[in-house]
């Protein structure tokens, strides 16, 4: 879906039916992924391991870190030997309830994102497909968990199969049971009366049109359909300039059409209080700023301190409980290295 008013009148009748929805227990899970403990832990086992990028520095938690907000707090993560992109890293809690990955949904699942990064050359900077199962295949560890998590596969360690591990350790984080929705489930004193206060003005001032659903990210679609929204909708204001937002055009570089110049994804509003800095550049620092530029940006509209202030507050009530994540023992590889010894 790329025509902004059809989503926006989608969004609407959505968030009009049912405003307010508690985070669901479990996301969607494909059916050619099931979930299992085995591809679970040797999936988290990937996501941890440094060894999957070139000169073994960077791992996935390295700029999507689940000890903390699920990103890195920085305007834009840093790869190997420094390198840099031009966006922020999207924040990996409750990714598994997006219909499709990264801010210009080039990935059609968590599949396809999982493995995007491991050969970008300015993010973990493998060469190619080839070596990075040339590295795998050289850790005795890994070619044993392999064989038991996808004992039909030959070989048992494809990309294919990286991607449907580092995936389901993905579907696991999740972050339920946040003020907002036990106030949702009727726990009414979750909530303070400041962040009911901004709940209302959030739904009245509009910000439900892109922000609805349970997971604040739009409307549930199926695995592979986007829902996109053009940022800035309302271009002209001072914030263009201040914060950069028209020189990346967003979905237009994956699709080439026109029609997505500045089309982004629609992101999770769930922790959106851990993740500064915030939008696909990262330039804006603090989360008051963020909705001033989304009121005005989006909907034409000049917050007052005291509205910034509740939605703000409510925002806050989006903070979920987080998992405990335990740090896994990565195979080693005894009397040798699979790193390069120069560090290329």
């Amino acid at each position: 879906m790329t025509c902004a008013t059809g989503a926006l009148l989608l969004s609407v009748a959505v968030a009009q039916a049912s405003p307010w929805q508690a985070l669901p227990e479990q996301p969607p899970i494909p059916e050619n992924n099931p979930q299992s403990e085995a591809k679970i832990e040797l999936g988290k086992t990937l996501y941890f391991d440094p060894r999957l990028s070139k000169n073994g520095a960077i791992s996935c938690n390295s700029c999507h870190n689940v000890m903390a907000g699920g990103e890195d707090n920085r305007p834009n993560s840093v790869g190997v030997h420094d390198a840099r992109g031009g966006r922020g890293a999207p924040s990996v809690w409750n990714a598994a309830f997006l219909s499709v990955q990264f801010w210009d949904g080039r990935a059609e699942s968590l599949e396809a994102q999982a493995v995007g990064p491991i050969t970008n050359p300015v993010e973990m900077a493998m060469d190619d497909d080839a070596a990075v199962l040339a590295r795998l295949n050289q850790i005795p560890g890994y070619v044993e968990l392999f064989k038991a998590v996808f004992p039909e596969s030959d070989p048992a360690i494809s990309m294919e199969n990286v991607a449907k591990a580092i995936a389901s350790y993905e579907r696991t984080l999740i972050t339920p049971n946040s003020p907002f929705d036990r106030y949702v489930k009727g726990e009414k004193e979750a909530l303070n009366e400041q962040q009911v206060r901004g709940m209302e003005t959030f739904l009245n001032t509009g910000c439900v049109a892109c922000h609805s659903g349970a997971n604040f990210s739009g409307p549930d679609l199926p695995m592979g359909q986007g829902f996109f929204m053009k940022f800035p909708t309302f271009a002209g204001s001072e914030y263009d300039a201040k914060y950069d937002l028209l020189s990346d055009p967003g979905r237009y570089e994956v699709t080439k059409a026109d029609s997505d110049k500045n089309m982004w994804r629609v992101p999770t509003l769930r922790n959106v209080a851990l993740t500064a800095p915030y939008f696909h550049n990262g330039k804006v620092a603090n989360l008051d700023e963020a909705v001033r530029v989304m009121a005005k940006t989006q909907l034409n509209k000049d917050l007052s301190a005291e509205e910034t202030a509740d939605i703000v507050a409510f925002l806050n009530g989006l903070t979920g409980e987080f998992p405990v994540q335990t740090m896994p023992r990565l195979p080693p590889t005894p009397n040798t290295t699979v790193l390069p010894l120069a560090d290329k």
